[in-house]
């Protein structure tokens, strides 16, 4: 053997040498990915990188507390869509009985998919890019997937914060803008705006005054300065959130988590308190149980699961990734899924006693306007005296006299009935009226809070809500993105943080146009519907049938002290896979039974009008699904093919004694022999180490001697596990 072997070197120096396999696991340190002793990877050894990587880990930021955690998971997983999404599908689909199905779904699929992104996060401690490359290196493009879905989600998300920043700030006046229909000069005649006159108050303001909006998405008409300058200042506050990490984020998640639900309790008991309120609720409640035979409302149900908890977005992983590694995920898995589930039936109870209150409003309000018509057919004859019960009185006539009278008339003057004009003014007719989203937010709620006593207290207070609602879900949603482009290329968290706030903000110009609102429905509608569905079953396959549920199970079990139901490992195996597939072909057929298409406002109907994307938007359209979907099969054919490095197609071994690293990749043959076969030739190891899962803080090799070092830089070695080990 040459004497400048480093073998030869090794063994007339001082040092002990391990002298077997069993020995050098015996004084394994827990692996963390990126940086294992053994390094098996084609690459040489670069010592500063090294040096720079372990002190990466030692430094990577952590929370300050599990409450401050929880609390950021919640204000990421809850958000505007439990606020005004979720009570629109409760109506819609059959009212109590749309819970079943949503509560059975977010067991089957919501609890074990976010406990998997929980766990995987907290496990391996990198972003979305580096955890999937760890797991699967030919499905490393889930990662980025996730990355461009969280930067489409991002730029439209924002927007909407921008809406609730502009009522906001306009809500500090009495009486509020919205409450009446603004007057305009006509020459010496005041008269009511003839747009504001054919809609109301509400939907005035909110379709001329905020977004200035045009008859069609191909009506560009320039920039709205008044929505510029918010989106810039909703840009301004997710950055100044973001940049400090999560000690300054997870600071603001205190307020931005907690001061919604005090604004919920608060509207709730105000609610109950406003005539009428108790209907709304009874309406809600009611359940209409053939809606659940409806394969629909279990699409719809299984839809709002996925999307309520943040699934897919990698701001679960990334918040997550935090944490400690013997942190029982499975507690925070549940309990955030179920506080989620219970924010959105507090919600549906505030919403619905609010809007039975405005119910109750508008029908007393069509029961005045529709005598005063019956009164004018009295005095003109057209109508008989005869007609109208004795006991009813015009001065206090009340819903129920009303509907009376209504009935008469209609059965005597059968055949000239649809003649009078006359509205049944029923109460459930009312109730019936499902809002949205923005309909729901804007014009519903504005309008009901026209006519609460303190109106813009109330005003304040819901904006402000949407508003931290907006924040803690765009802190998860910049997470999904910053983490692991941070982890991964090692960029710097400052300048990136800002230049990706900015880059959004110029891009999301495209919003804060006169056509902008059309814009937000084609996002919201389609950049990340399908390609996150696709992205939640690769995951799950990725560590279920890949990686494999027995290992994961078993390495969930050394993490968290204990073995986690087998619940999981028949969801995760099976029953999730399944649904999501099945989630996946329904949402494809639905795109293709129903054309793209979006309502737009007609300014001189001063209407809604379903109109057909043109074919560029449909470009668009297309384009978004086709790019947020890409990095899937582009990263899977590099890799497959060996186009770029997965990290698996050379072995390079170095061990570390200390802080010093000795490099052995070049060993002649015999050398490399002799270091690795042991005394005892029945311990010979096989040239390829398995992969051994990762020990929690505190654990130990099953195979650890009494005089086995515990330090950081202790003189044992650590297996490294390799990307084909994974697969």
């Amino acid at each position: 053997m040459p004497k400048n072997s480093k073998v030869t070197q090794r063994e007339h120096s001082s040092e002990h040498v391990t002298e077997s396999v069993a020995d050098l696991l015996a004084h394994q340190e827990p692996v963390d990915y990126k940086r294992s002793v053994l390094n098996v990877t084609g690459e040489p050894w670069d010592k500063q990188k090294d040096g720079d990587e372990d002190l990466e880990a030692e430094n990577r930021p952590a929370w300050n507390s599990k409450l401050q955690y929880i609390l950021a998971q919640i204000g990421y997983s809850v958000g505007l869509g439990n606020v005004w999404r979720f009570p629109y599908l409760c109506q819609k689909n059959g009212g109590g009985a749309y819970l079943v199905p949503y509560l059975v779904l977010l067991v089957i699929i919501g609890l074990p998919l976010f406990f998997l992104e929980l766990a995987v996060g907290q496990r391996i401690r990198r972003g979305s890019i580096g955890v999937w490359n760890y797991i699967c290196p030919r499905l490393g493009g889930i990662g980025y997937a996730s990355c461009l879905v969280c930067f489409f989600v991002g730029l439209y998300y924002n927007v909407i914060i921008g809406w609730s920043i502009f009522y906001f700030f306009k809500s500090f006046q009495y009486p509020l803008p919205w409450s009446e229909c603004p007057i305009v000069k006509n020459g010496s005649v005041a008269v009511v705006e003839a747009e504001c006159e054919r809609s109301s108050a509400t939907t005035y303001f909110w379709y001329r005054e905020t977004l200035d909006i045009s008859n069609s998405i191909s009506e560009s008409g320039g920039l709205n300065w008044k929505m510029t300058l918010c989106l810039l200042v909703a840009w301004s506050l997710v950055g100044l959130a973001m940049i400090k990490g999560i000690q300054s984020s997870g600071k603001v998640m205190y307020f931005s988590s907690l001061f919604p639900y005090l604004v919920l309790v608060c509207f709730l008991v105000r609610g109950l308190l406003l005539r009428g309120a108790v209907d709304g609720i009874m309406h809600m409640f009611t359940p209409k149980l053939d809606k659940m035979l409806d394969p629909q409302v279990w699409r719809e149900a299984a839809t709002q699961v996925f999307f309520a908890l943040g699934l897919g977005f990698g701001g679960v992983i990334a918040f997550s990734s935090y944490n400690k590694q013997d942190n029982n995920c499975h507690f925070d898995a549940t309990l955030v899924s179920f506080i989620n589930f219970f924010t959105s039936v507090l919600a549906t109870l505030v919403v619905f006693a609010v809007l039975g209150f405005k119910a109750n409003i508008m029908n007393e309000k069509c029961v005045v306007e529709n005598a005063e018509k019956i009164l004018g057919y009295l005095n003109t004859n057209v109508l008989s005296h005869d007609l109208i019960p004795p006991h009813v009185n015009f001065s206090h006539l009340t819903a129920k006299d009303y509907n009376e009278m209504y009935r008469v008339i209609m059965t005597v003057k059968e055949g000239h009935f649809k003649e009078l004009g006359l509205d049944a003014c029923l109460l459930e007719d009312e109730l019936n009226k499902s809002v949205q989203g923005t309909g729901l937010a804007f014009i519903a709620f504005t309008e009901a809070m026209t006519h609460f006593p303190a109106s813009p207290f109330w005003s304040v207070m819901f904006f402000l809500m949407l508003i931290n609602l907006g924040l803690g879900s765009m802190i998860g949603t910049m997470s999904g993105i910053t983490t692991p482009i941070i982890d991964t290329f090692k960029v710097r968290k400052e300048v990136f943080t800002v230049g990706c706030c900015i880059f959004a903000f110029v891009v999301g110009l495209i919003f804060v146009q006169r056509s902008g609102n059309y814009f937000v429905t084609m996002f919201d509608d389609y950049s990340a519907t399908l390609p996150l569905t696709v992205v939640v079953i690769l995951e799950n396959i990725a560590v279920a049938w890949i990686y494999g549920t027995k290992k994961f199970m078993q390495e969930l079990t050394e993490m968290l002290g204990f073995r986690p139901y087998q619940f999981y490992y028949y969801t995760w195996k099976y029953v999730s896979p399944i649904c999501m597939a099945v989630l996946m072909t329904a949402s494809i057929i639905q795109l293709g039974v129903s054309p793209p298409g979006y309502s737009a406002w007609i300014r001189e109907e001063a209407a809604e009008k379903f109109l057909f994307y043109p074919t560029w938007a449909m470009a668009i359209l297309i384009s978004l699904i086709i790019l947020a979907s890409l990095p899937l099969p582009l990263v899977f054919i590099l890799r497959q093919f060996h186009l770029v490095s997965d990290g698996s197609n050379a072995l390079s071994v170095t061990y570390k004694k200390g802080r010093m690293m000795k490099d052995i990749s070049n060993l002649e043959d015999n050398d490399e022999t002799r270091f690795i076969l042991s005394k005892v030739p029945s311990e010979t190891p096989s040239p390829m180490p398995t992969h051994r899962s990762y020990l929690g803080p505190g654990s130990s090799s099953p195979m650890e001697m009494s005089s086995a070092p515990n330090g950081r830089y202790g003189s044992g070695y650590l297996l490294a596990s390799t990307p084909e080990s994974e697969l």
